[in-house]
């Protein structure tokens, strides 16, 4: 019997569940800081809302966040209870007072709504496409069919379903794909900032037939097909109506266009707004939602209510979730085998044995190369292969990463579809293998890098090899991670000292390069990976920036890696591409600008079941990914949910 049915079972024989949390009324307005976790660095310009938090989450006895939300009017003056076998309820992914209900807004912190990223959140505003990293695809969902390239790889033509609505009944349009890139590119939002150098423009050809036309460089060749067709899964499409509307209401002017709150959204998703607060964020299901037609899933997502209750911290949040007063929870838990080996709850993951989740992102070391002494290669490597991987996956990560002798190191994450891009083969000769305090030892002596004055640190040009590690405070995993490099430090004769920052400041040293050792994590998967990940781990095209969130925080500088990088969005052949990427993948091996330390979620996703089963499991046959119910084509799970009880 697999876990899942057993612990129902158990639960169902032991648990009676707590009924719905109370709420508060109230004005949502204020700012607040989003989760609590590493954001992936991006070069998009826009941070993904769904990225995992890195805190230590096993603390059980902080006491939930009082929250809840109405029942049958949406009003923000009502307070009422949501009934418990309509409503799905979510942890890990909202932190803090919705701010606003904006696509263009710098500053919506708002989780549940808008996390336009690589597999954005699709649960209100809609994409194209939904990105599913099982299979490496995009599957359409305003989008009638696939994209079609023109030959030059200048333009994409899509299709718009003839079925899809907006949530006042009138029909989504290409005219409305059009009018949302205009609306960013000419207010200067932060995605348009960054489209603008990949898309020249989008045309309606006609109500139905959008084209994607590419910038191009004097030769008449697209700049980036890669990260153009990157937008396809990525773009919440808006209204051009409503978008009008927001623009006369503020004068047309673009600063005030962005801070507009659009309370009064016009949307073409599953869900709206219903209610939010600093203790609750509510969404209720658009029974006339477009989606139920024969053309899409044909039928509505099974829960009416989404509610995602805002706790003070993760350790709130995971004691909610083993209470099964959450459903599906979005936090890094220490050991969370436990729950369901020793405490016999029902709570389930994707994978039902370690490393539980599907591993799609790479925390990763970075040197700064500008620094004596990690400017030597020997030394970056030394270091690199002093590090205990395996106890980095054991404790810092509890087992919840494939281990590199499962997976071995490259530029690519664990996924299968990724995998088939590097020939492994090829690159067995430059692994290394765990903890090799030995030939890391040799490797420094072998460059001349020796302790001259016995003091048990060696030196570089008569200074001691001594570096700070650095990560924020409080990201336990993370900082038992850095712990166990400084220990490999030591057994190598180089002094490595940890220093955990609160995350601001550690944000201003590795986007300014104020550091030695830090530590990021870098894109998952989408369309545009592993070349964005490629970039992240080493393009020069970052060097020059005064304040860089995007990758290559050490500065690392490589011709041949700035060609191949050049030469990958303009090649449509498979087996070049596998042989640009293994390329790739053997020069970070042997120069080291930056060390992967281990695989990671793209979003941690635990259920309990409690209330709601058939959530994605692998091997289910459903090709649904892990991915909170919500993310790309992570959203097909909400039409396949059902009740415990039946």
């Amino acid at each position: 019997m697999k876990k899942r049915n057993m612990k129902v079972l158990a639960l169902l024989m032991t648990v009676t569940m707590a009924g719905t949390m109370l709420a508060g009324c109230g004005d949502s307005g204020s700012t607040s800081s989003s989760s609590t976790g590493g954001t992936t660095a991006s070069s998009s310009g826009t941070a993904d809302a769904s990225s995992a938090s890195e805190e230590d989450t096993t603390a059980a006895s902080s006491s939930t966040a009082d929250a809840s939300s109405e029942d049958t009017t949406g009003s923000d003056d009502v307070v009422g209870e949501l009934p418990r076998n309509e409503t799905l309820y979510f942890a890990g992914q909202q932190w803090g007072t919705v701010n606003d209900y904006n696509p263009m807004s710098a500053n919506s912190n708002n989780a549940m709504v808008l996390a336009q990223g690589d597999a954005s959140r699709v649960l209100v505003y809609e994409t194209l496409y939904m990105w599913n990293p099982l299979d490496a695809k995009m599957y359409p969902l305003l989008a009638d069919g696939d994209p079609v390239w023109n030959d030059a790889r200048t333009e994409i033509t899509v299709k718009i379903k003839a079925d899809a609505k907006w949530n006042d009944g009138t029909p989504v349009t290409a005219k409305d794909v059009a009018a949302t890139y205009h609306a960013h590119v000419d207010n200067n939002s932060s995605t348009g900032a960054e489209m603008k150098n990949y898309i020249a423009d989008i045309v309606a050809e006609d109500d139905s037939t959008a084209v994607f036309k590419l910038v191009t460089d004097d030769s008449g060749k697209a700049v980036n097909p890669v990260l153009a067709e990157r937008y396809l899964p990525m773009l919440y499409i808006l209204q051009e109506n409503y978008l009008n509307t927001v623009a006369e209401r503020n004068n047309n002017d673009p600063e005030a266009i962005k801070l507009d709150k659009m309370e009064d959204l016009v949307s073409s998703g599953p869900y709206k707004k219903y209610f939010d607060n600093d203790q609750n964020v509510v969404l209720i299901r658009d029974d006339n939602y477009w989606g139920q037609a024969d053309s899409m899933w044909g039928k509505l997502p099974v829960p009416k209510y989404i509610s995602h209750p805002i706790f003070k911290d993760n350790a709130a949040a995971t004691t909610a979730f083993q209470n099964g007063d959450v459903d599906v929870a979005q936090v890094f838990i220490t050991d969370l085998q436990k729950l369901w080996l020793e405490q016999d709850l029902p709570i389930s993951t994707y994978i039902d044995e370690a490393p539980y989740q599907l591993c799609m992102t790479m925390p990763t070391l970075f040197f700064n190369t500008e620094v004596e002494g990690l400017d030597q290669v020997a030394v970056r490597k030394a270091i690199a292969m002093a590090v205990d991987y395996d106890q980095v996956i054991s404790s810092a990560m509890s087992g919840q990463s494939p281990t590199f002798a499962d997976v071995p190191r490259s530029v690519m994450n664990p996924t299968d579809g990724e995998q088939a891009l590097v020939d492994q083969d090829a690159l067995k000769e430059y692994q290394w293998s765990n903890a090799d305090i030995e030939g890391a030892k040799k490797l420094l002596d072998d460059a001349g890098i020796v302790d001259t004055d016995g003091d048990g640190i060696r030196e570089y040009n008569g200074k001691n090899l001594s570096y700070k590690a650095e990560c924020p405070t409080g990201w336990s995993d993370w900082n038992a991670t850095l712990e166990i490099v400084a220990a490999a430090g030591k057994n190598i004769g180089i002094n490595i000292e940890t220093y955990f920052p609160e995350a601001a400041n550690y944000n201003t040293d590795y986007s300014t390069g104020n550091f030695e050792i830090t530590m990021q994590s870098g894109p998952g998967t989408s369309v545009a990976n592993p070349y964005m990940r490629c970039r992240f781990f080493m393009s020069s095209d970052y060097n020059a920036l005064e304040v860089n969130y995007s990758g290559n925080f050490g500065h690392y500088q490589n011709d041949r890696v700035d060609e191949i990088l050049a030469a990958i969005p303009q090649e449509t052949d498979d087996a070049k591409l596998k042989d640009y990427y293994t390329e790739l993948s053997k020069i970070m091996l042997e120069d080291c600008p930056c060390v992967p330390l281990m695989y990671r979620p793209q979003v941690f996703h635990e259920v309990n079941e409690s209330v709601w089963t058939n959530y994605p499991q692998k091997d289910d046959g459903t090709n649904v990914p892990p991915m909170d119910c919500t993310d790309g084509y992570g959203v097909a799970a909400l039409y396949n949910l059902e009740l415990v009880d039946g």
